[in-house]
């Protein structure tokens, strides 16, 4: 199966490293960057050197927001799957990460297995980025 290049966007370092290890002992991930802040997140994906499959941002940041980073990261130009993973995943907030670009969006409370799951359907092709199942 295939690991997932993955750019994770958490302003926590305690959640960050924990994020990064559980998704790469229990998913098909590799994290290959992170950043705490929208403006680092933003500039480090615009570079064409930076491929990745697989975005996971949260909407509250060290400075801006998960929302910036959907709107830099998402349209023709990139081809990774992008998703939100936050505790703030509100219908509202749903709702609003989907229009800007989200594929997904996860609680982290209650939906660290969902995301999982997702990824591993990702790498093996179950799923594509902009597929909303």
């Amino acid at each position: 199966m295939l690991r997932l290049k993955t750019y994770l966007v958490e302003d926590s370092p305690v959640i960050r490293e924990s994020l990064i290890a559980t998704l790469e002992e229990l998913g098909p991930v590799d994290v290959v960057g992170t950043a705490e802040d929208e403006s680092t997140a933003v500039q480090w994906l615009a570079k064409p050197d930076h491929p990745v499959d697989l975005v996971i941002v949260d909407i509250f940041l060290k400075h801006g927001s998960g929302l910036g980073v959907l709107r830099a990261a998402h349209g023709p130009l990139y081809h990774h799957a992008l998703v939100v993973l936050s505790n703030y995943a509100t219908e509202e907030m749903r709702r609003k990460c989907l229009e800007l670009g989200a594929d997904r969006v996860f609680d982290k409370s209650n939906d660290i297995d969902a995301l999982i799951h997702y990824c591993g359907r990702l790498a093996a092709g179950e799923t594509s980025p902009g597929a909303l199942v």
